[in-house]
């Protein structure tokens, strides 16, 4: 399993996902504010997901259902990592961070990492490689 290249295209992931979240901010939050544009994002963001997933999933050469969730999976694990830390980094507290999971009160981030864990797997099927995914 090519375990650095999964880790390659989850840094071109998080590092247009980081674009975006800044892009985000300063165009987007102002306007409709904080939270509705965070809503936005996760949407946006999932879109970003994908695109740069169905660019590069030939590179990870998988042809496994059971690897794709996987590699989705780890995404997920070094997504929520990331956005913890980094939030914390930069002073938002617990109840911030916490605010993009809660789902009934519009926190659609768990959707969005739903999408993400996903997305590995429809990507490689979309490419044309359905036979292969097994």
């Amino acid at each position: 399993m090519p375990w650095l290249r999964v880790f390659a295209v989850w840094l071109a992931i998080i590092g247009a996902e980081s674009l975006h979240g800044a892009l985000r901010i300063l165009l987007l939050a102002p306007v409709i504010g904080d939270f509705h544009a965070r809503q936005i994002g996760v949407v946006t963001g999932a879109v970003i997901v994908f695109l740069v997933t169905w660019l590069l999933i030939r590179w990870l050469r998988v042809d496994s259902t059971r690897v794709l969730l996987a590699i989705g999976g780890l995404w997920v694990v070094l997504t929520v990592t990331f956005e913890v830390c980094l939030g914390r980094l930069l002073g938002a507290s617990w109840s911030r961070i916490l605010s993009d999971y809660d789902l009934p009160h519009g926190g659609l981030m768990g959707l969005g990492l739903l999408a993400m864990l996903v997305t590995p797997l429809i990507a490689t099927r979309l490419r044309g490689e359905v036979g292969s995914v097994r």
